[in-house]
């Protein structure tokens, strides 16, 4: 069983953050260790609080786990505050693990998660040590300053993303008003456009968890980065599918590829592919 460490937050109405995580890895073939930084009072409807965990307890998380499990490979999502960026800089340094950073900064509806105290600290401590950068296309426009509206420009942004000393970044196409069923994954090597289509579900609440966690959870069994993405686009489809409703708008079902048409887990799972 291979070990996939996610840092984020909590998401108490259960769509998204770690909870999103847990069962992003658990449906990818991992085992999800956590370190959770922050702790939200959250609904399907709005965030009603947001509450970062010291740094010193994130430290303390992340050192439990670290010096105990064959964690193989790392993914992190809302951090909180710098003083957790920090902990999180210090434990991973030197590890040369495969790191998956979600950079998210706000909400579905909008609430921020992450002021620019926060976004320098990782541009500085944390974008050198990612094998992958995940923005989507407001956070890669937030990030860089550019606009970032199609996929020339999706390109551009991941580029200048680069330089901060990632390995790759795949900007999510979800937001581009031109194109917005493209993502674009920027290497050093070139760049590759993965098409998609359009999925008409108010259920997506979730979904940039379960992709990085996904693209981890493949990273940490072996595969190649871009084959990993790959796998984590299609896990993705497959969860959007079988999103289910909530007040609010409800989570993607990382599961979904499990479940029988009925919606009942059957007593024994099928032998599907990790999709």
């Amino acid at each position: 069983m291979h070990v996939v460490l996610a840092i984020a937050g909590s998401d108490s109405s259960g769509c998204a953050g770690i909870q999103a995580d847990i069962r992003a890895i658990t449906a990818s073939g991992g085992h999800a260790a956590t370190v959770v930084t922050s702790i939200t009072a959250q609904s399907s409807l709005r965030l009603l609080g947001f509450y970062p965990i010291p740094g010193r307890e994130v430290r303390r998380q992340l050192d439990a786990v670290l010096g105990d499990l064959p964690v193989k490979a790392v993914k992190s999502g809302v951090l909180g505050s710098v003083e957790a960026v920090e902990a999180v800089a210090e434990a991973l340094q030197g590890l040369g693990l495969p790191y998956v950073l979600d950079p998210v900064m706000a909400t579905t509806a909008g609430a921020e998660l992450a002021g620019a105290a926060v976004i320098s600290a990782m541009h500085r401590r944390l974008f050198p040590l990612a094998t992958l950068l995940t923005p989507n296309a407001p956070e890669a426009a937030a990030l860089t300053g550019m606009p970032v509206r199609d996929r020339d420009e999706a390109v551009r942004a991941g580029t200048e993303l680069l330089a901060t000393g990632c390995r790759a970044v795949l900007v999510k196409g979800g937001h581009l008003p031109a194109d917005p069923f493209v993502d674009v994954l920027v290497e050093r090597s070139g760049h590759t456009v993965f098409e998609g289509t359009a999925l008409s579900s108010p259920n997506t609440r979730g979904t940039g968890c379960t992709l990085a966690s996904t693209i981890a959870t493949h990273l940490a069994r072996g595969m190649p980065l871009r084959a990993a993405v790959e796998r984590g686009r299609l896990h993705l489809t497959s969860a959007i599918h079988g999103g289910y409703p909530l007040p609010g708008g409800g989570p993607v079902d990382a599961f979904a590829p499990y479940r029988q048409a009925s919606g009942v887990w059957p007593l024994c799972p099928p032998e599907v592919a990790h999709v």
